[in-house]
């Protein structure tokens, strides 16, 4: 009887954990597609300022200004978006390994 009480227990740790873990994952995938919709949402609205921009430009010299100006700040941004989502991919791992974690240093003791 000892043995099915210890077992059902252990059973039900590891169904919390995983519960847990499940949790972890969807908040962290939900904020990885907000802040994904938003960067493309950004990333459009800056494309179609720098079209408006270079239709209206008066020389050759403004138009490769323009756009070599839309192609750093483009390339910024991205190195920075890119820098954000491999810290919220980092935290989901981190976030959804945690019940693991403390449930291996339980065993480990």
């Amino acid at each position: 009887m000892m043995n099915f009480d210890s077992t059902s227990k252990m059973n039900k740790e590891v169904m919390d954990n995983m519960l847990t873990t499940m949790s972890a994952m969807t908040k962290g995938f939900q904020q990885i597609a907000a802040e994904a919709t938003e960067y493309s949402k950004k990333s459009y609205e800056d494309s179609a300022a720098t079209v408006e921009k270079l239709v209206s430009a008066k020389s050759l010299d403004k138009a490769i200004e323009i756009q070599t100006d839309y192609a750093k700040t483009s390339y910024e941004t991205f190195v920075a978006q890119a820098t954000k989502m491999s810290e919220l991919y980092a935290d989901l791992a981190k976030e959804a390994y945690k019940p693991f974690e403390v449930a291996a240093s339980k065993v480990a003791a």
